[in-house]
């Protein structure tokens, strides 16, 4: 299945999509499927200085808990509170399910994630 037009993407299977000048952030389907059933989310606070690679929370699914990896550096303008009451939101629709939204975010940073079409190419590398 081809990975949806008009969003970047990390090796770590973190999705963004800019929207006036925010940045906002959530996993791929290929990451939910490999997780399994999301039970938990944890998130940084709103107002957070994140740094591009580091974390900005945990998700914890029946199988493993990962670290959520931040795709650009920025402040942390909001995260999405309902997916920290029903994480499992995520494995229904998580190009839907965005996490949190980052202001003041570094452009070049955004600039240089894949597209689709290269995040595809990328999966596809995986085997």
């Amino acid at each position: 299945m081809a990975s949806p037009e008009g969003y970047s993407y990390t090796k770590e299977h973190e999705w963004a999509k800019e929207e006036n000048g925010v940045i906002t952030v959530g996993i791929t389907d290929y990451a939910q499927n490999h997780l399994g059933d999301i039970v938990y989310l944890d998130l940084v606070e709103p107002g957070t200085e994140i740094q591009k690679g580091k974390s900005f929370g945990t998700i914890e699914s029946v199988k493993a808990a990962e670290d959520l990896y931040s795709p650009v550096s920025g402040v942390v303008d909001s995260i999405n509170e309902g997916l920290k009451e029903n994480p499992e939101k995520i494995n229904s629709d998580p190009m839907g399910s965005w996490m949190l939204k980052i202001k003041d975010a570094n452009k070049d940073e955004f600039k240089s994630m894949m597209n689709a079409s290269s995040y595809d190419e990328y999966l596809g590398s995986l085997g």
